[in-house]
């Protein structure tokens, strides 16, 4: 990554680096947003500002201004009119050893720009993962930088031919994909796991419950995913994904599945034909 790719600020003031002592390095305190660019544009802008909004709001940080925001992506992403990836990460800022939350501190902003990731293959190939998910309400639902969970789990395999790995909460129940909501067709109905308890409440799972007739949350069992008709994957990068195979269990197409992606498309045309 270039320095043309990255703007980092202190407050509203531009910085070269990340400060060394700054509390999202150290601890992981801060939120952060994946977003998909398409036609030079951020899509779903106003829902990942809301989430990043809302996420500054619980851990007691101070968010940007969103027109101030959106000047300075604007400013990153010109004359970048093709797809890609942008990334805002929102810290405390910086602050002295220890846990102990700074009485006054000027929020780190940092904004990056990446390639749009390789379109999938085909249906995803996924497996279960051994990491169980830790249960914590006051972080529940968050986009919050401590990621470690994720990275342990993405480390459980090499295998090109796996795609994703489903996790389990600590209580047994499915809980999420290493870095995408899962969505199971059961008796009709599209179901996901809540996320009271643990996981992220994702930008593209959060349109499909509110634009899909019958779509819901709900605690579902490894068996429940396993014996669905249909399964799939979203995030904000790369949409809907339908999942074709998960250890011994296959799914052929689901005509539900593919007008779900068709749907997608037609609100979203970044979307459109994935």
């Amino acid at each position: 990554m270039s320095t043309a790719d990255v703007a980092i600020y202190r407050g509203r003031e531009r910085l070269a680096a990340v400060d060394a002592t700054d509390r999202g390095l150290a601890y992981g305190d801060g939120v952060f947003e994946t977003l998909r660019v398409h036609a030079g544009a951020p899509v779903w802008w106003d829902a990942h500002v809301a989430r990043l909004r809302h996420g500054a709001a619980r851990l007691g940080i101070a968010a940007p201004d969103a027109a101030w925001l959106r000047n300075e992506v604007d400013a990153l992403m010109a004359g970048q009119g093709g797809p890609g990836v942008l990334k805002l990460v929102l810290t405390r800022g910086t602050g002295g050893r220890g846990y102990r939350v700074p009485d006054e501190a000027a929020p780190t902003m940092v904004l990056s720009r990446h390639p749009l990731p390789p379109p999938a293959p085909g249906p995803l190939v996924v497996r279960w993962c051994q990491l169980r998910m830790a249960l914590q309400p006051a972080l529940a639902g968050l986009k919050h930088l401590n990621r470690l969970e994720q990275v342990l789990a993405r480390a459980e395999w090499r295998d090109e031919a796996i795609h994703e790995g489903l996790l389990l909460d600590a209580a047994g129940r499915v809980a999420c994909a290493t870095a995408a909501n899962v969505f199971a067709r059961i008796d009709g109905r599209w179901l996901t796991p809540r996320v009271d308890a643990c996981g992220v409440a994702g930008i593209a799972r959060a349109w499909v419950l509110a634009n899909v007739p019958d779509a819901a949350e709900a605690t579902l069992q490894p068996a429940d995913v396993e014996g669905a008709d249909a399964l799939f994957l979203c995030n904000a990068v790369r949409g809907i994904l339908p999942v074709g195979r998960l250890g011994d269990h296959a799914w052929a197409p689901h005509p539900a599945l593919a007008e779900l992606q068709r749907q997608l498309g037609r609100a979203e045309p970044a979307f459109e034909g994935s």
